[in-house]
């Protein structure tokens, strides 16, 4: 079995969730990392906005201590009993220690998003280079019920 090219797969598939390209099954999140700081976290806000042309935007606050490579907040959304999620864009984080705002904004496929009851996944994601690959390393991950309201 090849290792590389399913290491460079993973590193694609976090890559496209922070963009929201597209949309990607529900699954148990098993990916957090082994030891989180005390000090690193992420919240998302409990009200969203979803514009009439289906554009949502997801807001809240990050913290994080410091990093050696770049780290991102990737956002995801989904609906009803719905098993999948859809990537709601990806805001660079700062690692200073102070807490941050971030929004992220992406259109999902037209129509399947409504305005009402929603659940939001927040990850403060790290792509840290092992080797020639960047693999993503977590610092913070947070899930909430929100609203998405018009506008």
């Amino acid at each position: 079995m090849r290792v590389r090219p399913l290491l460079g797969a993973a590193a694609g598939a976090a890559l496209l969730a922070l963009t929201g390209a597209g949309a990607a099954p529900a699954a148990a999140s098993t990916a957090a990392p082994s030891v989180i700081a005390p000090n690193e976290s992420v919240t998302v806000d409990a009200v969203g906005r979803i514009a009439a042309d289906g554009t949502v935007t997801l807001s809240g606050t990050y913290r994080c201590a410091s990093s050696s490579g770049p780290v991102f907040v990737g956002s995801s959304v989904s609906q009803g009993v719905s098993t999948t999620r859809y990537g709601v864009g990806g805001t660079r984080a700062v690692c200073d220690g102070a807490v941050h705002r971030w929004v992220n904004t992406g259109r999902p496929a037209p129509g399947v998003l409504v305005p009402g009851a929603a659940h939001v996944e927040a990850t403060l994601m790290e792509l840290r280079t092992f080797g020639l690959l960047p693999l993503p390393a977590f610092h913070a991950a947070s899930k909430q019920d929100v609203t998405l309201a018009q506008g």
